[in-house]
């Protein structure tokens, strides 16, 4: 039997879909999926398998017109990660996309539609050819699709058009099945029940991380970072994890806490139950609340997360 593996990068403006389109290859929850734009922040490898085919899925950040070091470090990041891969996928929320071109369009779909230009604009000096998927198709017209794929094709980057719903998984079987052809020739680079390659602290804050997005997403916008300061396996089989959240203002800091307390505490709850799922042993979480305005420029920060600090 012949096994294949490779690397394939997704990607693609902010909230394109990557993550989910990461877990529904693999068939497991293995980046952070929410509603706030920019929260996956290093390419986390997700495993899928395809056959006699091992894909491993480089989800990258967002890639967008940065403003800040951390920003411009996610950029970079995501670049990177399309440069190593064996292919590469850039995913297009044909929604936002449409709805840019609409009279009185809203500014985050217009920037959504500038980001993928953006993109375009990358590939054309790079001289890549990638596979074009166009995501969250439920609900359009054949002929709007049609006419937005051929629109993206004619500017000679794409090599094929993958037309798919991440969320429910229209058309992502046959866009799996072209990435496995397209896997070199070679032994498995992981083992085969293995979804992800995140060490275990990195893991625990990006979930953490994910709860307090879902949760305070309106009120703090990404001025928040989580980070496991202690991860210790205890004689009894569990785990006992100290983390950190960090917000660049003291008046931040009642937000992440809530009213009594209550929102610290349902953002630890619902971590806990995560992974105590993933780690399978009991799990007891500490969070403590920090102020920090200079999180974002800690280059021991942008190391953890395998991001390149001096962009």
């Amino acid at each position: 039997m012949t096994t294949r593996a490779g690397f394939a990068a997704i990607i693609g403006a902010p909230n394109a879909g990557k993550s989910t389109l990461t877990n529904r290859l693999v068939g497991a929850k293995v980046t952070i999926v929410t509603q706030k734009v920019q929260t996956t922040r290093f390419p986390v490898r997700g495993v899928a398998m395809a056959g006699e085919a091992q894909i491993v899925l480089v989800d990258t950040p967002g890639i967008f017109s940065p403003r800040r070091r951390l920003d411009r470090a996610m950029v970079r990041s995501a670049w990177g990660g399309a440069d190593e891969a064996d292919v590469t996928v850039h995913l297009v929320d044909v929604q936002a996309e449409l709805a840019a071109e609409e009279p009185g369009a809203k500014s985050a779909d217009k920037r959504s539609a500038a980001d993928v230009q953006t993109i375009v604009e990358g590939l054309k000096t790079a001289g890549k050819q990638v596979i074009l998927a166009l995501n969250k198709i439920d609900g359009l017209k054949r002929e709007r699709l049609l006419g937005l794929a051929q629109r993206l094709f004619e500017t000679g980057v794409y090599s094929e058009v993958f037309m798919i719903s991440a969320a429910d998984g229209q058309g992502v079987d046959d866009l799996k099945a072209r990435l496995a052809e397209l896997m070199p020739e070679g032994p498995w680079l992981y083992p085969e029940e293995q979804t992800a390659d995140l060490p275990a602290r990195l893991l625990a804050a990006e979930i953490t991380r994910e709860k307090l997005f879902l949760r305070v997403h309106e009120e703090l916008p990404y001025a928040a970072a989580v980070e496991t300061t202690a991860f210790q396996e205890r004689a009894d089989g569990s785990v006992r994890i100290e983390q950190s959240i960090y917000v660049e203002r003291e008046s931040q800091r009642p937000i992440v806490l809530g009213k009594n307390g209550q929102t610290l505490k349902w953002i630890g709850q619902k971590s806990r139950e995560e992974l105590i799922e993933l780690f399978d042993r009991p799990v007891h979480l500490f969070l403590h609340v920090k102020v920090d305005e200079r999180w974002a420029d800690k280059r021991e920060f942008y190391g953890d997360v395998g991001l390149d600090f001096d962009v």
